[in-house]
């Protein structure tokens, strides 16, 4: 019996590090992609393509070992929160991958009319991939509060993105000529949109995880207080 509890211990320990290696893939894709748009660099953003191939493998894998688990070792209480929360976070993971790549494909597309003016491209970059940098710490701690972090900071992602579309509609509106490009880095700027709420997916399963209490549709303040112990 001991043996089987360490070996049901090392394949969840196994599937956590599975998850955090998407992670880590994911990162650098967001990474990679927001360059690749700033430099105009077509053979980052090929790769950065490419690449998504390697997060959806993975995401396979970690649905074949949560299957396998659930199957076998019929895990219950904390063991089974942890299995359905891997399953939302590596769903999740896999659709920033997804909008990732949508990025440097929109980069290849704006070589015939480069982008004039980046508006603020980099720095909602950095924070969005800041944003999946916290989830996935939060996820690999079991941190609640840095979890709920990412949540309430989700809302300057959202400023930044209708702050950047509002510049983006007046260099259209000032200058026609920089019309596709402008529409390019828009709809770079609703993707990282996404990623972040994709992120904040993420820091909500992390909350369940540890405290099996479902916030994904409740408000901030009252997702708080509820980790505060009060439910009034």
């Amino acid at each position: 019996m001991q043996h089987t509890m360490k070996r049901f211990d090392e394949e969840m320990v196994e599937l956590k590090e599975h998850v955090l290696s998407m992670g880590g893939l994911v990162e650098r894709a967001i990474g990679h992609a927001v360059r690749a748009m700033l430099e105009q660099n077509e053979k980052l953003a090929i790769k950065t393509i490419e690449r998504d191939r390697a997060i959806n493998a993975l995401e396979v894998q970690c649905d074949e070992m949560t299957r396998d688990i659930l199957v076998r070792r019929q895990p219950a209480a904390g063991d089974l929160r942890f299995i359905l929360a891997i399953i939302k976070v590596v769903t999740d993971l896999e659709r920033i991958g997804d909008l990732a790549a949508s990025i440097a494909k929109g980069m290849i597309q704006s070589e015939e009319s480069p982008p004039r003016n980046f508006s603020n491209l980099d720095t909602m970059g950095e924070k969005v991939q800041k944003q999946v940098q916290r989830a996935l710490d939060a996820f690999s701690r079991g941190d609640a509060d840095l979890a709920m972090t990412v949540i309430q900071k989700d809302v300057k992602i959202d400023k930044l993105y209708k702050r950047m579309y509002r510049e983006l509609l007046t260099y259209m509106m000032e200058d026609p000529r920089s019309i596709s490009g402008s529409i390019i880095l828009s709809d770079a700027a609703k993707n990282l949109e996404r990623i972040s709420a994709h992120a904040t997916n993420i820091a909500e399963m992390v909350i369940y995880m540890e405290y099996g209490h479902d916030i994904r549709h409740v408000d901030h303040d009252d997702a708080a207080k509820i980790l505060a112990g009060d439910d009034s």
